[in-house]
């Protein structure tokens, strides 16, 4: 499945020049399983649309990669 470039329409973003080749991390802290390591890159990306914002993926990135877009509704 080829990756779209960082979607601004899925609730969370990463920026693929901070993350680290191979941590899961954030991966490993989302309670939906929406966050995957891309096979050929290493790199997370979010690979379903759904998300409780609830931010430990964002709070565990030690690079700061990680972005959650909370909407505005929800703020």
């Amino acid at each position: 499945m080829p990756l779209t470039p960082q979607r601004a329409d899925v609730p969370v973003t990463i920026d693929e020049s901070k993350c680290i080749d191979g941590c899961t991390l954030c991966v490993d802290m989302c309670p939906l399983d929406s966050l995957a390591i891309d096979p050929v890159g290493n790199k997370a990306y979010m690979h379903v649309d759904e998300c409780w914002y609830c931010g430990p993926c964002a709070a565990r990135c030690p690079t700061g990669a990680v972005t959650v877009n909370m909407p505005y509704l929800l703020r």
